[in-house]
């Protein structure tokens, strides 16, 4: 298994399929699913590839993941190109390898052993595999479940190989996230010479005060699963650099990270009543990433924990932190959800990589937790 799980994580890596391209990686997988009895709907939208595999009935396992991986940056910096997969001092490099190309390999090479050894499993296996996670994600993962919840499909559970754990395979898995808000906000004043500030009127004096109140609502405490919702500024502009002009306008951005104790609706009403407590001429843009989700202690994180556990020998610690993952696409449907993938310390980096022994280990996780849950 290991060579085998190895061996198609170099094949992806291989495509330089940067987001939201996808070069045939999804045909490769696509080859070796319906080599093994699997079903497979191709839900293409605009540059974004889809698809849907499923074999069986029953209980519904979906493994969930994307092909596309993001820029390398400037190959020089790199020790090997980031698209020929080499493999060096028992760690495999490349653009993907850990984010998240490893893990499909050890999706589909775990299916396969788990196929093999029980042709007549119980219950339904299935994959959901985008190009776009790492761009827009506005014609992937959520498109596809929309398919799916019109056509009435159950997923009980879900597993997305995002690279969740920090020293060994398995040792932090997500069961949620926290949700995310991105507010363009403009600052209306007027452009004047700034020797006659009489004649103008500065957006950035005005905006001052304005965002400081906002930076100081508290929206919640938090609670065991999930930290304090947080607030924080990601981009602010005024001018052009002029030292003699007031600018007309002042554009801030804030980005919302924020749990289960507070909803879209509260943040936003919050926010509006500062505005016009402050009485401003303002614009304001909206823009909502995804809610936040949270699987409980239930089949999924039993199964997940008693699998890692065996195979590992070590007790998974459950986190909500980090960004967001196309698991808040996926609960939408009332799945259970849990990320569990390789180790996170170089994806997006330079020089990416991961351990050969953690592709293995992974795959045989997965498979054990397909045997666990469904003979």
């Amino acid at each position: 298994m290991m060579f085998s799980v190895t061996e198609l994580a170099q094949q992806l890596i291989s495509i330089p399929s940067i987001s939201p391209k996808d070069l045939g990686c999804q045909n490769i997988i696509i080859k070796r699913l319906h080599a093994m009895g699997f079903k497979i709907k191709i839900i293409n939208i605009k540059d974004t590839k889809n698809f849907w595999a499923f074999r069986g009935a029953g209980k519904t396992l979906m493994f969930a993941g994307h092909t596309d991986v993001v820029s390398p940056g400037k190959e020089e910096d790199w020790h090997t190109n980031p698209f020929d997969p080499v493999i060096k001092n028992g760690f495999l490099f490349g653009r993907g390898s850990s984010d998240m190309k490893g893990a499909l390999a050890a999706m589909v090479i775990a299916t396969e052993r788990f196929i093999n050894k029980f042709p007549n499993h119980q219950g339904r296996l299935s994959f959901l595999i985008t190009s776009d996670e790492e761009s827009n994600a506005i014609n992937g993962t959520v498109k596809v479940v929309e398919y799916l919840m019109n056509k009435n499909e159950i997923i009980d559970y879900c597993i997305v190989g995002e690279p969740s754990s920090t020293s060994i395979v398995g040792d932090v898995i997500k069961n949620g996230r926290r949700g995310s808000i991105t507010v363009n906000l403009t600052i209306h004043g007027v452009q004047g010479h700034i020797a006659y500030p009489d004649l103008a009127d500065n957006p950035i004096h005005k905006g001052m005060p304005i965002i400081t109140e906002i930076l100081s609502i508290k929206l919640d405490a938090g609670n065991m699963f999930f930290s304090p919702s947080s607030i924080n500024i990601a981009n602010i502009h005024a001018g052009d650099g002029t030292s003699n002009i007031i600018p007309g306008s002042l554009f801030v951005q804030f980005n919302i990270r924020f749990s289960t104790e507070v909803s879209e609706t509260e943040i936003k009403s919050k926010i509006i009543n500062i505005l016009n407590k402050h009485n401003i001429n303002y614009d304001i843009k909206w823009i909502f990433s995804g809610k936040p989700f949270l699987t409980k202690p239930g089949l999924l994180i039993k199964t997940v924990t008693q699998s890692i556990i065996n195979i590992n020998k070590k007790k998974p610690i459950f986190s909500t932190s980090g960004g967001t993952s196309d698991g808040r696409f996926i609960s939408l449907m009332g799945s259970e959800v849990v990320e569990l993938g390789l180790t996170n310390d170089t994806i997006h980096k330079v020089n990416e990589c991961v351990k050969i022994s953690d592709l293995y280990l992974l795959s045989l996780i997965y498979k054990d937790i397909l045997e666990k849950l469904f003979t």
